[in-house]
């Protein structure tokens, strides 16, 4: 058995994360996408439209970084993720990131729900859980970029770059409005364990 989410392959690993965020109401039904870099110029991210209770190694697809195109897939007919475009445009702007994580929660989207409209961010409460983005300051004033909801999801992408081109995020995550969060880290355990702690982190937001 594997110790950590990076003892497995990419995919293998995006498996893992996939099973347990739908366990956890993260990924319900064919909601949420993740990725995981294969090499510099590619990443493998989750196709179109599948459950993420169910996926195995073989639905996912490989996509070049610079242009979002599909460059090798393992089975018929699939398509990569609607927000693929968000995942280019983070894997343009943070070099460093390995993997990307994408999901749907009833918390989350209280949380975004209370604040005012056209905010841009989401002051976060001190908590203790912040330290889990590398935030070590008694009393922390930190930030979660907040965007608008689009259909349109390169609409997202493109207002994600130009926001974050001018200044990037204090954390490596940012959340839609009435859709979810995006979290992104060094490797997929990284990436796995900023999720989870922005989960708790808005879970205490949509309860006081």
């Amino acid at each position: 058995m594997a110790r950590t989410l990076d003892d497995l392959p990419p995919r293998a690993a995006l498996v893992e994360i996939a099973r347990d965020f739908h366990a956890r109401g993260w990924m319900a039904g064919t909601a949420g996408n993740l990725s995981a870099r294969e090499d510099k110029q590619h990443f493998w991210i989750t196709a179109s439209g599948l459950p993420k209770g169910r996926l195995d190694e073989d639905d996912f697809l490989l996509v070049r970084i610079k242009d979002g195109h599909v460059v090798e897939t393992h089975a018929p007919r699939v398509r990569p993720s609607a927000e693929t475009a968000i995942h280019c445009v983070i894997y343009k702007l943070f070099p460093h990131a390995g993997a990307c994580l994408h999901g749907h929660s009833v918390e989350s989207n209280l949380a975004a729900a209370r604040a005012k409209k056209g905010a841009k961010a989401l002051r976060l409460p001190a908590l203790e859980m912040i330290k889990g983005f590398d935030i070590w300051k008694q009393n922390p004033k930190a930030d979660l970029p907040l965007f608008e909801n689009h259909l349109d999801v390169v609409r997202i992408a493109h207002a994600i770059k130009a926001r974050f081109d001018k200044s990037p995020p204090a954390l490596s995550a940012l959340l839609v409005r009435a859709h979810g969060p995006t979290v992104w880290g060094k490797d997929p355990q990284d990436a796995y364990n900023r999720f989870e702690t922005l989960e708790f982190i808005l879970r205490y937001m949509a309860q006081v």
